[in-house]
């Protein structure tokens, strides 16, 4: 018994024993862009779930789902109690503002966590960016198109995976729509992750529910993806479809397949559940 709690105090310390009680604090509605406009200081905000007894721990930037129109912060759930901290993030919403002021809210939060996360036991080596819908377009935006973390002084490789649940890799369908262009016209131009394929990427592992129930086309998009990034010679894209499960409800499995990688990334065994 002895030696079974030494390997289980060791295992703990590492991170690898999710199971392992801990003390969680949560920090709510921490600004990360400065301006004087009231619509930044209302939504450039964001939440941290950290335990408070370790540190060097993973971290999860989560951007919500919502067609960037709509939907505000909140914690991959299945991911709390696990060692890892959590970052909630709200940013600015279509049509108030143009996408290129989502997607750079999005940046410039990542960017805020790479300057802070270690006073909140997170170590900025291990940070991946994930989210749903709307959060895994923003994900995959950020993480493949260089330009927009290096505005603010950071190198998207520097991100230890990107992990986008059914999110949209052509151009935003509420982008289209805001300048007239439909839900079946598909278009791939500067705002779309498929514009920004390149070889030299963070790992990518993209999730989508079911392709005859998911959002239009959703899987295919993400399919291309995965395909055209191995033709460009990325070796570490992943490609998942989770059967039976529609747009909201793929999440839920998702959360397994994400975690599980993101063990594998830093070389931690796999929980077996």
């Amino acid at each position: 018994m002895k030696r079974f709690c030494l390997l289980l105090l060791a295992c703990a310390i590492c991170g690898i024993v999710s199971a392992v009680p801990r003390e969680y604090v949560t920090c709510t509605d921490i600004p990360y862009k400065e301006s004087a406009d009231d619509y930044v200081t209302e939504r450039c905000r964001l939440d941290i779930c950290y335990p408070s007894d370790t540190s060097g721990c993973p971290v999860v930037v989560w951007f919500h789902g919502g067609g960037l129109t709509s939907g505000s912060k909140s914690f991959p759930w299945k991911l709390k109690e696990k060692g890892i901290v959590l970052v909630a993030v709200n940013y600015r919403l279509l049509p108030r503002v143009e996408i290129q002021e989502c997607i750079d809210d999005a940046a410039a939060a990542v960017a805020w966590v790479y300057g802070n996360i270690h006073k909140y036991a997170g170590d900025r080596k291990k940070i991946f960016v994930a989210g749903h819908s709307a959060g895994g377009y923003l994900t995959a935006m950020i993480g493949l198109d260089k330009s927009r973390l290096a505005r603010y002084g950071l190198d998207a490789d520097e991100i230890a995976g990107l992990i986008p649940f059914s999110g949209q890799m052509i151009s935003h369908f509420a982008y289209r729509q805001m300048n007239g262009i439909g839900n079946l016209q598909p278009t791939i131009d500067e705002y779309a992750p498929l514009y920004h394929i390149r070889n030299d990427a963070p790992p990518l592992v993209l999730i989508t529910g079911d392709r005859d129930i998911e959002l239009f086309g959703r899987y295919e998009e993400n399919a291309y993806m995965w395909r055209m990034m191995k033709l460009a010679g990325h070796t570490e894209t992943y490609l998942y479809e989770i059967d039976g499960h529609g747009h909201g409800a793929m999440a839920e499995p998702a959360y397994h397949i994400m975690e599980h990688h993101m063990r594998r990334i830093l070389g931690e065994p796999s929980d077996p559940e």
